[in-house]
């Protein structure tokens, strides 16, 4: 079932933009470029890009949407998909968020088969491990569910990219997600799919100084920032994957990429 905005919890960070890329904040997001790449092609998503459709889905907990009336245009989702229009002008884009909050991954592969029919997307871009952080689900009951997850998309002929938990300072030493943030790396290797290691960026950006991320509940607008951040950094991915597709597929009929 669809969730609607939740409001912002503790640990959550978002932001975003609507239609049009707004404040370019690309020189601070850059600090982390070295941590973004894609290990892994997505054909889908290539093929979509060739015809000028491409629908893409973020399936998440509460951190990918923001609180008030304003949450979704300044939610991470919300800045891919400015971002994408901005770099794929010929192609028409959409970004759709299913928001679940405090849901493990299980709870989530629950509502694949909706979201599939309701969305048919090329990508499923899968937020989580937060939550199963915090109740301390079980690590091999979290990649069980990871990897069903993986096989259902696969089956529907779906890319999908995971996305790790966010860091925050204030709860690292509470909350133990380095357990969890391998067990997705595990996963994604196995499958060889492409994992967005968020929490490896902001890390990044709270040791450099790039973002206070103590103030950031106390901080609307350095919160958008760094999701306007997180949204630039994922299409860069997502767009290095497309293209790795369209260099394999040249590659094996003989054509120049």
């Amino acid at each position: 079932m669809r969730a609607t905005v939740c409001a912002f919890i503790g640990l959550v960070l978002s932001t975003g933009a609507a239609a049009a890329v707004e404040n370019d904040n690309s020189d601070t997001c850059k600090v982390a470029d070295n941590l973004v790449h894609a290990d892994f092609s997505l054909p889908e998503v290539a093929a979509a890009i060739h015809a000028q459709h491409l629908s893409i889905v973020v399936v998440g907990s509460g951190s990918s949407t923001l609180g008030g009336s304003a949450g979704p245009t300044k939610a991470y989702p919300a800045r891919l998909e400015a971002v994408l229009r901005q770099r794929l002008p010929d192609t028409m884009i959409s970004v759709t968020p299913f928001v679940m909050p405090r849901q493990t991954a299980a709870e989530m592969l629950k509502e694949f088969a909706h979201i599939l029919a309701e969305a048919k997307p090329a990508l499923v871009v899968w937020q989580t491990g937060t939550t199963d952080a915090m109740r301390g689900v079980d690590p091999d009951e979290f990649r069980s569910a990871l990897d069903e997850g993986v096989e259902t998309l696969r089956a529907k002929k779906t890319d999908i990219l995971f996305m790790n938990m966010q860091y925050s300072p204030r709860t690292e030493s509470v909350i133990s997600t380095d357990t969890y943030a391998e067990a997705m790396r595990f996963v994604a290797l196995q499958y060889e799919v492409s994992l967005f290691d968020r929490l490896a960026i902001m890390r990044h950006w709270s040791e450099t100084g790039t973002f206070d991320l103590f103030a950031t509940t106390k901080n609307p607008d350095m919160a958008e920032q760094v999701h306007d951040c997180l949204g630039r950094l994922l299409a860069d991915e997502i767009l290095e994957a497309a293209k790795m597709s369209d260099t394999v597929g040249s590659q094996s009929t003989g054509k120049a990429p």
